[in-house]
């Protein structure tokens, strides 16, 4: 079990690692975590503007102690001046501190002042006047350097080496032979520790004899930016800390769920289900939980699709054996009887029942062909008083069928709903149609279409009313079904196929519309047709 357990363990590792969106956000936050640390790191900006600072401080600072030791630590001899030695390191003595207790780490900001003959022999040495060897204490036990004193320095020797690499600026006895020539040199060169030291060596010059040289270095910069390293440290490591927290969020919060909406896609295409279900993944009040509701409401909606494809599948054959079992009954029967007048009223039969079938593959072609264009057409906005009213005034001008068709009123204006104007115009011909074969002769159809509110919205209402004997009470809703006919006396047999009303209420809510039937007073039916108003509106 726990070898199972560990399998898996490592398989959802590699998926996670092979997710080339885990793979982007962590890079992503990563380089720019990059870019922070190198810049905390290098500080190049920063040694600039201190190594400005520490020059012109420590010539301040050389030009004080220069003169001091030209009045007190030289003498005017004969013929030439001279260096008083003793004096010199005396008067070192009594303007340097001593080094403290504890090394350079208790020196910050003291600079080391060294004096040499002419001849570059050392007189003397701040680091060495008090007749005492410079030592630092070895650590106590347990005192290690911290770690972002160490992180400071590994970070200053790799500046050093292979980023930016630095060279010294000068020599110190490139420093000692310019200034005995009376300039004041100043640069950037490594002590006798390694430690990169700013530098200012200034002529001490008695009249115009330069007897000396005085040079006055500094570490400071260094120790200044190794402490500045190390105190950004504890920030670093919290960056750091909370790029990988939220790069490791986010690879949760969208890769997974992704993969996991293409997983179930892919589990749903090979086991041949229909319905997609990720109620975690569609609850979420975000982008990935819209994309994993609309993929739920589209494979549902095409699930429902496909049975209500299979319901109509199975309507078309039952519709279809009855005339077939009518039409070989008749065949029969034609066969077997003697008498002409009989096989005359079963060839009768087998027409009608022939013409029905006609009828009723050709509503059946026309409701796949209409259920496809409402699929795939682009909607826009349509006009739907000027349709239907234009469309009435066709139907009054044919007198055929000995049925008035009229529209009510003038023509509408801003009746404009979105849709497809061709689906549309079919719902009212079926309407219409369906309205005529039940009107008596001489009956009229009345048409008329307006804007009202319904439900809290504004829809577009269209009525069309015939003068027939109505609807019974508990076929209201069943005349939408498919093949259902409840024809009057007298009407042809085999006329309509009962699938009128069942296509005039799948385009109407394709449209997001409803429709419905309700009784006129005193007699007749209505057929109502509500849509939703164009937010958009044109008059005409």
């Amino acid at each position: 079990m726990a070898l199972g357990t560990d399998t898996t363990r490592a398989e959802g590792l590699q998926r996670f690692a092979r997710s080339r969106i885990t793979r982007t956000i962590f890079l992503s936050n990563i380089v720019g975590l990059v870019f922070l640390i190198g810049g905390v790191l290098l500080l190049t900006e920063m040694r600039a503007g201190l190594t400005e600072a520490q020059l012109r401080n420590l010539r301040t600072q050389g030009e004080l102690i220069t003169n001091l030791l030209i009045e007190t630590g030289t003498v005017e001899g004969d013929p030439y001046p001279y260096v008083n030695e003793p004096a010199v390191r005396a008067v070192l003595r009594r303007i340097l501190p001593p080094i403290a207790e504890g090394g350079a780490r208790s020196n910050v900001g003291r600079p080391r002042v060294r004096m040499f003959a002419a001849d570059g022999r050392l007189i003397a040495d701040s680091d060495v006047i008090y007749d005492r060897p410079e030592g630092r204490p070895l650590p106590r036990i347990g005192e290690e350097p911290s770690i972002g004193e160490t992180i400071g320095r590994a970070a200053q020797r790799l500046e050093y080496t292979r980023i930016t690499p630095w060279r010294p600026t000068i020599a110190l006895d490139e420093e000692h032979e310019r200034a005995m020539r009376g300039e004041i040199v100043s640069g950037e060169r490594l002590n006798e520790k390694g430690e990169r030291v700013v530098t200012v060596t200034l002529p001490l010059r008695r009249v115009q004899m330069v007897m000396g040289t005085v040079t006055i270095e500094s570490a400071d910069v260094e120790r200044i930016l190794v402490a500045e390293r190390a105190s950004m440290i504890p920030f670093v490591i919290g960056a750091a800390i909370a790029v990988l927290l939220s790069s490791l969020l986010l690879a949760l919060s969208i890769a997974r769920p992704l993969r996991r909406l293409a997983a179930a896609a892919d589990t749903l295409r090979l086991s041949g289900a229909t319905r997609l279900s990720l109620p975690d993944v569609s609850r979420r009040n975000d982008e990935i939980g819209a994309l994993g509701a609309s993929l739920e409401a589209m494979t549902n909606a095409l699930a429902d699709r496909i049975d209500a494809n299979e319901r109509f599948a199975a309507d078309v054959s039952h519709e279809i054996k009855n005339p077939l079992a009518s039409i070989q009954s008749a065949v029969a029967t034609a066969r077997a009887a003697p008498d002409p007048a009989r096989q005359a009223e079963m060839l009768a039969i087998v027409a009608q029942d022939v013409q029905r079938l006609d009828r009723l593959i050709t509503d059946i072609a026309r409701a796949s062909r209409i259920e496809a264009e409402t699929a795939r057409g682009d909607h826009g906005n349509v006009d739907l008083g000027g349709l239907v009213y234009e469309l009435t005034r066709a139907y009054a001008a044919d007198e055929r069928t000995g049925v008035t068709v009229a529209f009510a009123g003038q023509k509408p204006t801003g009746a404009f709903v979105v849709g497809q104007p061709g689906p549309l115009g079919q719902v009212f011909r079926n309407l219409i149609d369906n309205a005529r074969s039940f009107s008596p002769p001489q009956g009229r159809v009345m048409v008329s279409v307006e804007v009202i509110e319904s439900r809290g919205r504004h829809v577009v209402r269209a009525l069309v009313d015939d003068e027939g004997p109505g609807i019974p009470v508990e076929n209201l809703e069943t005349v939408f079904e498919r093949f259902y006919t409840q024809r009057p006396k007298g009407a042809a047999f085999g006329g309509n196929s009962g699938l009128g009303l069942s296509i005039a209420r799948q385009i109407v809510n394709a449209h997001g519309g409803r429709i419905f039937a309700e009784n006129r007073d005193p007699t007749g039916a209505r057929l109502v047709v509500e849509l939703p108003l164009a937010a958009v509106q044109q008059t005409t």
